[in-house]
């Protein structure tokens, strides 16, 4: 078959998936057709995301996810951590043979593994992806990294679309993901090393010693602005970083690693996604303090 393409399936409307929209739109001719499993709620945020569109004749949604992938040639998975495996089931028997598969989502190597064998059995051609910085800055320029069979030979397609830092990086199924995972145990659990101690820190008046001291330790940075970026990302997105620290769970163990810290992280992180504490405060204590005052309470131990 012809490596153009000239129509798109996009599963998934969250931040990523409307980015992803937008600059294909902007950046190529192709045609999208979008599916997310809470377009049936009219008031949801995808919902809500795609009326934005409304005015362009290349973009569409779909009634169904297998009905946004019947025509596609590449189909992009962009959606949450949990739904990767189900995202790819609901579209297998819908896919056009050796139709591309671009999984984005953040999860271990042993479940993009699964999916790989999904779409693979379907006659598709599956490519691992990992987005490896947040997205919002550089938008389609956000550096990517692929993995698997058909990685290098999906550059040449990624390229013409727009993607303008992808690169592949192992023919062996699993490593992208592996790259993810491990940088996210840093970064999630950086947001939850520190939501936790300047917590306490507040409580005992000490919040400004604690992020001078750390100036000492990482020089350059403003640590009372990185802190309370490094919470407000919790407040904002904790429940779907918790889903993604479960792959990274699932990672750890993987690798013959207890994972003690990963498990630690997402409950702290699921317990900052429950708050409903705004997450762009004036001031850095103005946000401890109406986290501290929250009534809202995980359950212990219950990790879903």
């Amino acid at each position: 078959m012809s490596e153009a393409v000239s129509t798109i399936c996009l599963l998934g409307f969250g931040e990523v998936g409307a980015i992803l929209a937008e600059d294909l739109l902007r950046l190529s001719s192709v045609r999208i057709v979008v599916w997310d499993r809470l377009f049936p709620v009219s008031d949801s945020l995808p919902s809500r995301r795609f009326a934005n569109f409304s005015e362009s004749g290349r973009i569409a949604k779909a009634n169904s996810a297998a009905e946004a992938a019947t025509a596609a040639d590449l189909v992009i998975s962009a959606v949450t951590a949990e739904q990767d495996l189900a995202a790819a089931e609901s579209v297998q028997f819908a896919l056009k043979p050796l139709a591309w598969y671009l999984d984005l989502n953040s999860v271990s190597p042993g479940t993009k593994i699964q999916v790989a064998r999904c779409i693979g059995a379907a006659g598709g051609r599956y490519v691992e992806a990992a987005v490896m910085a947040p997205i919002a800055p550089r938008r389609i320029d956000t550096r990517i990294i692929l993995a698997g069979d058909h990685a290098e030979q999906f550059l040449t397609v990624a390229r013409a679309l727009g993607f303008g830092a992808m690169a592949a990086i192992s023919t062996a199924q699993g490593q992208a993901a592996a790259s993810k995972m491990c940088r996210s145990l840093v970064v999630k659990g950086l947001e939850a090393l520190i939501t936790e101690a300047l917590l306490a820190a507040r409580h005992y008046g000490v919040e400004r010693e604690v992020l001078d001291s750390l100036s000492n330790l990482f020089p350059h940075t403003d640590w009372q602005r990185q802190a309370a970026y490094l919470i407000s990302r919790s407040l904002q997105h904790g429940s779907r970083r918790a889903e993604e620290m479960r792959e990274v769970v699932n990672t750890v163990r993987e690798a013959g690693v207890d994972p003690w810290m990963s498990e630690a992280c997402v409950r702290r992180q699921d317990w900052a996604g429950g708050l409903a504490v705004a997450f762009d405060p004036p001031e850095l204590t103005t946000m401890l303090d109406d986290m501290r005052n929250h009534s809202f309470q995980p359950a212990i131990g219950n990790e879903q």
